[in-house]
């Protein structure tokens, strides 16, 4: 479940992008009750672009920000409270990086649900209920 994180150069440090995606993913997983769990742990994937200055843009003009994009099943972030939850984490998680300099009106977000049985884990595409079922056992 991909997690991608696009920063306009210099918005956070470099050292600290790594350190970002940590917490993020994290963030993700304990909104969701994984936590440590062994299927979804490893399958939570990230990475980060990082756009040069006066190459990102909000409303048409050049701006410095951060995008958060997800791409999960259907069944992931569908509840209210979880996606609240999370998008202020990782939002909060940026700014904080940032040093307070990147303000949160300079943060966005975006989730997209995969179509049903395009999960592929280990070599396998596995359908929603099949990734239910290996997420219960791990």
């Amino acid at each position: 479940m991909p997690i991608v994180l696009t920063l306009t150069e210099g918005v956070i440090p470099a050292e600290k992008e790594g350190v970002a995606v940590e917490r993020i993913v994290a963030s993700f997983l304990r909104h969701h009750g994984l936590a440590g769990n062994s299927v979804m742990t490893p399958n939570v994937t990230s990475h980060v672009n990082v756009l040069p200055k006066g190459k990102t843009y909000a409303g048409g003009k050049p701006v410095d920000g951060a995008w958060i994009e997800t791409k999960t099943p259907s069944f992931a972030l569908a509840d209210r409270a979880i996606q609240t939850a999370f998008l202020g984490d990782a939002t909060e998680i940026l700014h904080e990086l940032s040093g307070g300099v990147l303000s949160k009106d300079r943060i966005w977000s975006d989730g997209v649900h995969a179509v049903d049985g395009t999960w592929n884990l280990g070599g396998r595409a596995l359908s929603n209920a099949e990734l239910g079922d290996a997420i219960s056992a791990g």
